[in-house]
């Protein structure tokens, strides 16, 4: 289910990217009341540089927990 779920999921945000960019919703412009900048669409590609790379440990870190309960089962 794992690499199904994080192609989906890549694939969404990356067909989202021009949305976000061209009606910055979610974005919070500078000046406000809190001198803060946020942009929805930069934390969305930051999100898939840190996603994308992450994938083969959190594919690893199933495989060694599925291992754990499926001997877990067979010892029972």
């Amino acid at each position: 289910m794992y690499p199904a779920g994080i192609i989906s999921v890549v694939v969404l945000i990356y067909n989202a990217l021009p949305y976000k960019k061209e009606s910055g919703k979610y974005a919070v412009r500078m000046p406000n009341k809190w001198n803060f900048s946020f942009d929805y669409y930069y934390a969305s590609l930051v999100g898939l540089a840190i996603y994308v790379p992450g994938c083969p440990y959190l594919c690893s870190y199933m495989l060694g927990q599925r291992k754990k309960a499926v001997s877990k089962t067979k010892a029972a």
